[in-house]
């Protein structure tokens, strides 16, 4: 079994796949490093759907994102799926389909491929490597090729886009909604507020320090037991929320959840805690106009 608690991924300590769950993380395309040999995910399938993998043009090269979204005709609100540490690997692919089926047009991209593809490792520092050559100016300039891509659409409807990401993504969700006015709402999944993991580059902002210049609503969705995410971090934010008067803003923090409590093939996934948060995320989203 594999323990991911931390905000910034496992260790090789937490590393202990067993050979039925290498192979079931193999060809299921979920990422290895925090992969559970107990671990049942979530299979969203593709009924109503339309799924493909497009290449959409970030300043400096194409880059594949994954699109989902319904397969009837009509323009969708649509929603940018920031994905964590692992990639465009096979739960964010579900999640984005899990997001279609409630009525959106999802895209989500690849921020690693200049680097490699760190679902398909289990050496921890390894990884750190590749998610660290995506600084904020590439990663800025990938979400807004990713909106560029929905603005040229036809089934898209950019006027009610939103933003959402997990882990790192959460971070990246924090930051975006704080440089760009496009977003009506954004909900960040146990993403870094503070300093403390590694971060894309050494002049990274954190979330706490743009709370003031935040466009949009953000909804944080947090875990009580996240060894990682300290609670004094989140009440900080709550804080800092409070004194911007960002008051559509909120945070919710699950008891007794672990850092990565919707990732459904880990075993720190908490049925109830994803649940609940899911319900919260797709609430947050119609009350802001997504």
């Amino acid at each position: 079994m594999v323990t991911l608690t931390r905000p910034d991924g496992t260790r090789p300590e937490d590393v202990h796949l067993s050979r039925r769950g290498l192979t079931l993380a193999l060809t299921g395309g979920y990422a290895l490093a925090a992969w559970s040999a107990e671990a049942a995910p979530i299979k969203t399938d593709g009924a109503g759907l339309v799924q493909s993998m497009v290449q959409i043009k970030a300043p400096d090269r194409e880059i594949p994102a994954f699109i989902a979204r319904p397969a009837k005709s009509g323009k969708f609100p649509s929603v940018v799926l920031i994905s964590e540490i692992f990639g465009l690997h096979e739960y964010i692919r579900d999640t984005a389909r899990r997001l279609a089926k409630a009525g959106y047009a999802v895209i989500a991209p690849d921020f690693f491929v200049r680097a490699g593809d760190p679902s398909t490792m289990t050496d921890f520092p390894a990884i750190m490597k590749i998610v660290a050559t995506a600084t904020d100016a590439q990663v800025a300039g990938d979400v807004d090729a990713a909106l560029a891509y929905l603005k040229a659409q036809p089934w898209a409807d950019t006027n009610r886009a939103a933003i959402t990401g997990f882990c790192w993504g959460g971070s990246v969700v924090w930051e975006t909604v704080a440089r760009r006015p496009d977003f009506k709402a954004g909900v960040a999944w146990y993403g870094r507020l503070a300093s403390g993991m590694s971060q894309p580059d050494p002049g990274a902002k954190n979330p706490l320090d743009v709370v003031n210049e935040l466009k949009a609503p953000v909804l944080g969705l947090y875990a009580e037991k996240d060894s990682g995410i300290p609670l004094t971090d989140v009440e900080k934010m709550k804080a800092a929320l409070k004194a911007a008067g960002k008051s559509g803003s909120d945070i919710v923090v699950f008891p007794g959840a672990q850092h990565g409590f919707h990732a459904d093939y880990r075993p720190s996934y908490n049925k109830e805690a994803a649940d609940d948060g899911w319900a919260r995320m797709l609430a947050f989203f119609k009350k802001n106009g997504v």
